[in-house]
């Protein structure tokens, strides 16, 4: 089968290394241009670029794929499937109707349940005993197509979305494999979704990682790990950004009835407890502003008085 693969970040370039490695014929890749990034705002480009040009592999980066010449350079690679995983642009319909066996996608959630951008994220926030990878066959709604491969995994209590990205990857390797050896083999059946279940994972912001310590604890220590590794959440103090790169519940301090959500009542070795509006979250490790992340005991050496409690965290 020619296979013409399309993805941006990590997850997508180790679906596409996958291929690789198990000798499949690619013979094309898509993927985002290269976007601003570091402190200088240079050009990057995407993890999945870099895979495909070590692979020698030709790159594609349109910005978008409704002009005619884009159809025409996406003809002229022959393709028998075109295999996506987090592309992160709207395939459209004529697109869809090229490829001998059509488009699929790896979708990182048990679909119906979260379709759109973020799927891993929204699944840790909301607190979600699962989740798992969808193979679909892509149609023009969004993540709305023909089940092929569904399987499952769970979230643990201490999950971050980097974890669970990797779990995903892992399953969804085979899982890509084995849909791809069933069109081979002409087997294109699968199992419409029930849209009455669908729930909607929108793109996340960066309004989305803020900690609003109003919140209950429950919800800003499951923040934290849906946005590690990126955009990572985050809070300001003194007009300072700082973000949070773990923390833990406190069951243990109880005296904290008067204090107002946001108040700094312990800063130690132990970390950085604040209250919330329902509890107490501890803070375990934290990044000032261009600087490197390090444990909240770690921090207080050289800015004890920023974290001094009785401060409040607007």
């Amino acid at each position: 089968m020619r296979i013409l693969f399309a993805g941006t970040p990590k997850f997508a370039a180790d679906h596409l290394q996958a291929l690789i490695d198990g000798g499949r014929e690619v013979v094309g890749v898509y993927t985002q241009p290269d976007r601003a990034s570091g402190r200088g705002h240079r050009l990057a480009p995407s993890a999945v670029k870099v895979t495909a040009q070590a692979a020698g592999l030709p790159v594609e980066q349109p910005v978008s794929l409704r002009s005619p010449e884009a159809e025409s350079v996406f003809k002229g690679f022959r393709p028998d499937v075109f295999v996506v995983a987090a592309y992160g642009l709207i395939i459209p319909e004529n697109i869809l109707n090229i490829p001998l066996y059509g488009c699929i996608n790896i979708h990182g959630s048990l679909l119906p349940r979260w379709r759109g951008a973020a799927p891993v994220q929204r699944a840790i926030l909301e607190g979600d005993d699962y989740s798992g990878i969808t193979v679909m066959q892509m149609d023009k709604g969004l993540d709305t197509g023909v089940m092929l491969s569904r399987r499952m995994c769970p979230i643990t209590e201490k999950e971050t979305a980097g974890s669970l990205f990797e779990k995903l990857t892992a399953i969804g390797i085979r899982a890509m494999n084995e849909t791809l050896d069933r069109l081979d083999a002409g087997i294109t059946t699968g199992e419409p979704q029930n849209d009455d279940d669908a729930v909607y994972a929108n793109k996340i912001t960066k309004d989305d990682a803020r900690i609003a310590f109003i919140r209950s604890a429950d919800y800003i220590e499951r923040q934290v790990r849906a946005f590690n590794p990126e955009p990572d959440a985050w809070f300001t103090l003194d007009g300072q950004k700082i973000k949070v790169l773990a923390s833990h519940l406190d069951t243990e301090m109880t005296e904290t009835a008067e204090s107002a959500p946001g108040t700094i009542l312990r800063s130690d070795a132990g970390g950085i407890a604040v209250k919330t509006a329902d509890g107490t979250i501890v803070l375990d490790v934290l990044q000032l502003p261009g600087k490197k992340a390090m444990a909240a005991g770690d921090i207080l050496n050289g800015h004890r008085d920023l974290f001094r409690p009785g401060r409040i965290i607007e």
